[in-house]
């Protein structure tokens, strides 16, 4: 069986192989090719600074690549790809923490490059090749002529054009899901923000939203989308906004705005659900569908991560429940940390989770997160017993609920309706 090796990358950005050390992945387990699927279309390939990489001779003995050569390397996977391993490294002592990326483990065979991936989704819908950046400029520029004074416009004419965000994107391309974001507050405290940090040390990639549009600025975007794109979604809850249930009024006035100048399309929300009550609401309103983020469920590893402020997970069950219940069509993003969630007590709290609550889909989404910043704050690793593995946790999902879809996207799905009582 050949042996994949070492990877690193030197301090002028070039990636060069180590073909006398094996390559490992985080916990320094020795990588083999069948944890390994070639680089994907998409992908892109980061140095870890001030990482060094590190592999293991053919002895047995662990060795460090001197920092003169270079550092770690780590794989960055397009949406689609679920990571499945981490990256080996070894930290240089008093460094920052890791810029807030995915970091996946990758190797080298024969002149050509690996990653401990899996392909979960077909990832044509969010490939950059279909985010053409002429074109999108344009699409901007025409958006904005039109409508001067609408700040969502402005706000995701932003988000599109510096952070490449898809549904941003979306809103001007006119197709697919489309962004709304609406609240600039939060009522969690996430690790893993990625619009607003409170650590010093911690800086979060993206600037949060600022304002709360009207429900005219809503109504003004999302109705001409519903009406005429491919594949209609519309969506509250964004990375570059805080929960959007703070502003559940607005949406709920939105949505029955909306609804009645169209019945087209999906309307959706990417929430905590950490309110029954006011979802509840967005449900009477029209809202077809859910999406509630969770990196876990069980409760401890949940409130770990999340540091809720004034809900708990059983609220969140319990939205979701109410939102089986309204006929919503409802998913949960499942936040994934290899080596963590994949845990024997991970895996059966997630089964027995999806099952109280009747999912329809699970969203994979891999956690952009420093594993030195993550670790430390949650629950010990060895209270939630053997790690399984990505693969077998996907697998062991497949079996024990058939009956719940398993990707990366949204699904451009109408509300499901109620049979009558």
């Amino acid at each position: 069986m050949p042996v994949p090796y070492l990877l690193y990358c030197t301090p002028d950005g070039e990636i060069r192989e180590e073909p006398r050390l094996q390559a490992l992945s985080f916990g320094e387990r020795p990588l083999e090719m069948r944890d390994l699927i070639p680089l994907p279309d998409g992908v892109t390939l980061s140095m870890m600074p001030d990482r060094l990489a590190i592999g293991r001779k053919r002895n047995g003995e662990r060795q460090v690549v001197a920092q003169t050569r270079g550092w770690a390397v780590a794989a960055l996977l397009p949406i689609g790809y679920t990571r499945t391993l981490l990256p080996a490294y070894e930290k240089v002592p008093d460094t920052e923490p890791l810029p807030f990326f995915g970091y996946s483990a990758v190797a080298g065979l024969q002149g050509r490059f690996y990653v401990a991936a899996l392909k979960t989704d077909n990832p044509h819908k969010w490939h950059p090749r279909v985010f053409s950046r002429r074109a999108l400029e344009q699409r901007v520029h025409e958006k904005q002529v039109a409508f001067p004074q609408n700040r969502v416009i402005a706000q995701h004419a932003h988000c599109a054009l510096d952070y490449s965000c898809p549904t941003a994107s979306n809103l001007f391309f006119e197709r697919w899901e489309m962004a709304i974001a609406v609240s600039p507050g939060c009522n969690a405290r996430c690790i893993g923000c990625i619009s607003k940090q409170e650590e010093e040390d911690l800086i979060s990639p993206q600037d949060r939203l600022t304002f709360i549009p009207t429900v005219e600025e809503i109504v003004e975007v999302a109705v001409p989308h519903l009406e005429q794109a491919e594949e209609a979604i519309v969506s509250f809850g964004q990375g570059c906004e805080g929960e959007p249930l703070m502003q559940w009024r607005r949406i709920a006035q939105a949505i029955t705005a909306i609804r009645a100048k169209t019945p087209k399309g999906v309307i959706n929300i990417n929430s905590n659900a950490s309110n029954p009550r006011w979802l509840q609401r967005l449900y009477d309103a029209g809202l077809d569908t859910l999406r509630a983020s969770t990196i876990s469920g069980h409760p401890e590893t949940y409130t770990a991560y999340y540091r809720p402020i004034g809900y708990t997970f059983d609220d969140v069950k319990e939205s979701l429940k109410r939102a089986r219940d309204a006929g919503l069509y409802t998913s949960i993003n499942l936040l994934c940390f290899p080596g963590m969630i994949d845990r024997e007590r991970e895996v059966e709290a997630l089964i027995a989770f999806v099952r109280e609550v009747g999912l329809n889909l699970i969203q994979l989404r891999n956690l952009n997160i420093d594993p030195e910043v993550l670790l430390p704050r949650m629950p010990a690793l060895a209270a939630m017993g053997k790690a399984l593995g990505m693969k077998t946790l996907i697998e062991t999902l497949q079996r024990e609920v058939p009956t719940v879809a398993i990707g990366n996207f949204s699904r451009p799905i109408q509300r499901v309706q109620q049979a009558p009582i």
